[in-house]
């Protein structure tokens, strides 16, 4: 404290720390009055945060994405990392590659159809550049593992992962990573144009093969590694029988930024790690002390992104106009649906089951890191355009995934059970 303030000088910092605290308890409690499910906190997040730092003079001009996107990035990069190091940990049973194809579906079908669908929007309708069309698609296409809480399999040892919950977590965990190469794509195209064939040959080769390749080899190498750490040496007194649940932080910074510096993709390797350390002693309950730490650092860093996505919006208003909007309506109630539906086509999942996985790809922090990584790299002509348009898209998804996707899910998961089929 300087000795010079008034004594109730009121500084801009702590009201904005009050406002927090204050904003996250309101936007868990408040849902509570109309719903006795766990509350879907996260729409309500994006509208606290709007209210409460339009009252901390100077605060939304500090968070402006256009300015600070470092701060985005970083933030959201530990979020996304952490994760999908606990989504991987979630998943018990893996079994067959019938159980994995409309994962596979939705990967190789679902996600480049909706890369393609927003950036032919995002070029012919909103005008954007062909390098800003292409980054746009690549950071809205990504389902996010953050925001999917309750469409996801459940805790480690829990069991009972249904295929439309298997689907839709192991989908959140894999195509974030996935994304990358075309977010790469984006940032080649705006720099150089379409007029060089070798950059192409290049990308395909780095950016895809590689990448993709050490990604999940590192991934699956360390998660293996941590798992004899933890299980296995010394055998007469190993570290998952005292330590705590800071090991998942630890595990997941070691996967993550050890891939990074081989230039994999840290994204891919922080899911295999977790899906691979899982894969070690399965019955053991270290594998829950583990997941329950990650899951509480994860909804602490969101809670705090969705508050500052709140901030910032009024700043983005000015940016959006009808061809935004209608991008980012296109994009939840058309293009996944519709992209995710005919992805889905001969496998396993019917009716109703296939409509849920087709419609419920949540957007979120995933978008917000891409979109940091990119601006912080490259100066894009429509960069409030793209800040604007994926902040307007994030909070549509919220409202209208937060709150319908866990009746939805546990609608479609009771049918089954109870069907004699």
């Amino acid at each position: 404290m300087n000795p010079e303030e008034p004594f109730f000088g009121f500084a801009s910092y702590h009201v904005a720390l009050t406002l927090i605290g204050a904003s996250i308890i309101v936007a868990f409690w408040v849902p509570r009055f109309f719903s006795g499910r766990e509350p879907a906190a996260s729409a309500w997040l994006i509208l606290a945060g709007m209210a409460a730092f339009a009252l901390v003079p100077g605060m939304p001009v500090a968070i402006d994405p256009r300015t600070t996107p470092r701060i985005w990035e970083y933030v959201s990069e530990l979020a996304v990392i952490v994760a999908l190091f606990g989504t991987g940990l979630r998943i018990d049973n893996l079994t067959s590659y019938r159980r994995w194809q409309p994962t596979v579906r939705l990967l190789l079908v679902a996600m480049p159809l909706t890369i393609l669908a927003v950036a032919l929007l995002g070029f012919w309708l909103a005008g954007m550049t062909l390098g800003g069309a292409i980054l746009l698609g690549a950071v809205l296409a990504p389902t996010d593992p953050v925001l999917a809480g309750d469409v996801q399999v459940g805790p480690p040892t829990e069991g009972g992962e249904h295929p439309v919950r298997f689907a839709l977590t192991t989908e959140a965990g894999l195509n974030d990573g996935l994304a990358f190469p075309f977010v790469y794509l984006g940032l080649i195209v705006a720099a150089e144009g379409l007029t060089a064939g070798s950059l192409a040959t290049e990308w395909f080769a780095r950016d895809i093969l590689y990448r993709i390749a050490v990604g999940a080899i590192s991934g699956a190498f360390i998660g293996w590694l941590i798992s004899k750490v933890l299980f296995s040496f010394p055998r007469a007194n190993p570290l998952a029988s005292s330590a705590s649940g800071v090991l998942a932080l630890a595990g997941v910074l070691l996967c993550y930024g050890a891939t990074e510096l081989v230039e994999g993709y840290g994204f891919i390797a922080a899911f295999v790690c977790g899906l691979t350390l899982r894969r070690a002693e399965e019955d053991h309950e270290f594998h829950s002390r583990l997941h329950s730490f990650s899951e509480a650092i994860e909804h602490a860093l969101t809670a705090i992104l969705l508050l500052l996505i709140g901030g910032a919006l009024p700043l983005l208003w000015p940016e959006l106009d009808r061809r935004h909007v209608a991008i980012a309506l296109s994009l939840v109630f058309l293009i996944r649906p519709l992209a995710g539906w005919l992805s889905l086509a001969g496998t396993n999942l019917r009716g109703r089951e296939r409509l849920v996985v087709a419609a419920y790809g949540v957007r979120g922090i995933g978008s917000i890191y891409y979109l940091g990584f990119a601006t912080s790299h490259f100066a894009f002509v429509n960069e409030g355009q793209l800040w604007a348009t994926i902040a307007l898209t994030i909070l549509i998804s919220t409202v209208v995934h937060g709150l319908t996707a866990g009746a939805a899910v546990e609608r479609v998961t009771e049918e089954q059970k109870a069907s004699p089929a």
